[in-house]
């Protein structure tokens, strides 16, 4: 089993695992356990995928099909470890019991995560266009970073439920399920400027999605504009990946057809 196969199964454990805590009532101490070994694939769970599979949704049915015919490239290799961190980071967040603290600290997680993947397409990538996108996400996400990190630090988390937490925590949990499996599916591309837009483009889309969770259920005004914000920079982004993926797509298909009309 390659190291993403085994990502595969790990994203789509813990998104389950997300799921069922959401659901269930809250610890005694009011706050969401998730314990490690309930967001991490057991030995059973990866001696038989197709169980782990069930559970974990059809979004990581499609990857694992991906996965099972891609190599493991550098690049490859990168772009897991990044994800790996990234869902690590967010899930602790995901489980606060603060709608607020919760938003603050998985978007923290999800534009380390952005910032990573950036970096790995500056050190792999060629396209002008792609470098510098990768170059303007570093740019506004890290100063991003620095505004969740000082609110952070002055705003600990709840310690007990509200109200909304449960409604929250599944509404997070349903939007990463889905962007996991088509950033998996994304980065699998053996093009790396195409397998950086297309893990980029579900990785956008799951911000603006819990942008849109926070101006749902949060209160806190920074953090309501951060997610406001966070909108508006990443849609038009959004539209240039879309545009650059549909027109590289298009060029290669009409540059394929020419060389097989010449043989």
């Amino acid at each position: 089993m390659t190291v993403l196969h085994r990502f595969a199964l790990f994203a789509g454990s813990i998104s389950t695992a997300l799921l069922l805590s959401a659901c269930q009532p809250a610890a005694d101490e009011g706050k969401v356990n998730i314990a490690q070994d309930d967001v991490q694939p057991s030995s059973e769970q990866v001696e038989n995928p197709d169980e782990t599979n069930a559970h974990a949704g059809h979004d990581m049915t499609t990857a694992d099909a991906i996965v099972d015919e891609t190599p493991m490239t550098d690049m490859l290799k990168d772009y897991t470890k990044s994800m790996t961190d990234m869902h690590n980071e967010m899930m602790v967040g995901m489980a606060y019991n603060d709608p607020d603290t919760a938003f603050a600290k998985g978007m923290l997680g999800h534009h380390r995560g952005a910032v990573n993947m950036a970096k790995i397409e500056l050190k792999y990538g060629t396209n002008e266009e792609m470098r510098q996108l990768a170059q303007d996400i570093i740019d506004s996400q890290q100063l991003e970073i620095d505004i969740m990190n000082k609110w952070l630090a002055s705003h600990p988390d709840a310690p007990k439920p509200k109200p909304n937490t449960e409604a929250m925590q599944q509404a997070y949990a349903k939007g990463m399920e889905a962007m996991y499996g088509d950033m998996i599916a994304g980065i699998a591309d053996p093009v790396p400027d195409m397998a950086f837009a297309r893990g980029m483009l579900p990785h956008h889309r799951g911000a603006v999605d819990m942008a849109m969770v926070q101006l749902q259920y949060g209160t806190d005004e920074e953090m309501r504009q951060l997610a406001q914000d966070i909108i508006d920079v990443q849609e038009p982004e959004i539209e240039i990946m879309q545009d650059w993926i549909g027109k590289t797509s298009f060029d290669a298909k009409e540059t394929n057809n020419l060389t097989d009309s010449a043989q």
